[in-house]
């Protein structure tokens, strides 16, 4: 029988916990099986793996379908529904061997309930699977998973359950295995990556573990943090950002918006001053910083005098990489409920939105240009420098390597070495 088929859709942490329980299944026997790990941040997304089941299916004639992650944790019955489907399997359930036995031939084929989904919020052990990294030129270390705060619009703790930390002991050695295997950067992963150590004893804060890690693993070239609520930065994550050279100089900021009644519609935990002095203070910090953020466009009572203090925010905070999200209900959270901004007024916000985006990216890479950046090497023609900026190279380069190149110019959307 052949490899399980597996497909992720969604987040860096998907992709991360795709690659546990290849591992798990590779581990347990399982073949033949095509497994989507999906994801429930947007309705689209929801539609986004409902079509890939199909396609997988069709490609796959008579393999059992195996479906998990958050869109299976949030509507388990949604997909069980689907004729395609096999099993359902739980966000905490995927990531246990035993489950992975448990859907072996014939067992899988067996009268067993179509779907296992827990009350993920009843989970309580630090997040799961630990893996030595995937790719072969940046690694990924889930540190934290689950979210205990209930933004408005969003489901995602719901699919992930309340925070729990991986303990800094376990992390540092995980990473000190990762650089012994030659990996020059490492990345920090998580749901809700700010809120690391509350649930843990001593409740130490995100810059701590930054700051253990650089200390205990002084081989390590790179560390990179991936999205943060830049309202809980605490002291020593700022004072990384100042002193710590292997401390990567990008930070993804989940802003939502920029306006200040939206924000408190959203639930969020800053104001739209907030952003802008934690972008201002971490410049000065880091004069070489760069920001990417996510903003909805369109969400619930948004006028356009709110819409604007958002694309505003992109110049008032320095804002290079944005995500804009046309906004969608989500059932089941409260900003389903609330007054709807109608659909074409939305699409025309995003797009507007991603304008603002690819103007304040190209004044990043003009400024860029006749610069010497070390950049990391991603494939034969491809790599980022240490703001996370895309390097395309004129010829073919070693992959995973550390590589100090001149910026000749730009296409619009990266830079040219």
């Amino acid at each position: 029988m052949s490899a399980p088929v597996f497909s992720t859709l969604g987040c860096r942490l998907n992709a991360y916990e795709t690659e546990a329980m290849k591992e798990m299944a590779e581990a347990a026997g399982l073949s033949g099986a095509v497994v989507v790990n999906t994801c429930a941040v947007t309705a689209e997304a929801v539609r986004k793996a409902r079509q890939e089941i199909r396609r997988l299916s069709r490609e796959n004639p008579g393999a059992p379908v195996i479906v998990t992650g958050c869109a299976a944790q949030t509507e388990p019955e949604t997909f069980a529904a689907m004729p395609e489907v096999t099993r359902v399997i739980g966000n905490h359930e995927k990531m246990q061997p035993e489950t992975w036995q448990s859907l072996r031939a014939p067992d899988l084929i067996g009268e067993t309930e179509k779907i296992r989904v827990d009350d993920i919020m009843s989970v309580r052990e630090t997040a799961g699977h630990l893996i030595d990294g995937f790719g072969r030129h940046r690694a990924y270390v889930q540190v934290q998973n689950g979210c205990d705060h209930r933004c408005t619009f969003c489901i995602i703790p719901f699919g992930r359950g309340n925070s729990r930390s991986v303990p800094a002991g376990v992390v540092v050695e995980q990473i000190k295995r990762l650089v012994g295997r030659g990996f020059n950067e490492v990345v920090l992963t998580g749901v809700d990556l700010t809120s690391w150590g509350a649930d843990l004893p001593g409740t130490p804060r995100l810059g701590d573990l930054v700051m253990r890690i650089l200390r205990l693993v002084p081989d390590l070239p790179r560390l990179r943090i991936s999205s943060i609520d830049s309202i809980e930065a605490d002291e020593n994550l700022m004072l990384a950002i100042a002193t710590e050279p292997r401390l990567m100089p990008h930070l993804h900021l989940s802003l939502q918006a920029g306006d200040d009644m939206i924000l408190k519609r959203m639930k969020r935990r800053h104001l739209r001053d907030d952003a802008i002095r934690f972008c201002e203070e971490a410049r000065r910090l880091r004069p070489e910083i760069v920001f990417g953020a996510d903003i909805i466009a369109g969400f619930p009572t948004e006028t356009e005098a709110m819409f604007e203090n958002s694309v505003r925010l992109v110049d008032d905070c320095g804002l290079t990489f944005l995500h804009v999200f046309p906004f969608s209900p989500r059932k089941g959270t409260p900003a389903a409920r609330m007054p709807a901004v109608k659909g074409p007024v939305i699409r025309d916000r995003a797009a507007r939105l991603r304008e603002a985006g690819e103007a304040a990216l190209r004044r990043h890479l003009d400024a860029q240009v006749g610069r010497t950046h070390r950049v990391l090497t991603e494939g034969p023609r491809l790599g980022r420098t240490e703001q996370f900026t895309e390097v395309a190279f004129a010829s073919d380069q070693p992959e995973g390597a550390l590589m100090d190149l001149r910026i000749a110019g730009h296409d619009g959307t990266r830079l040219v070495a």
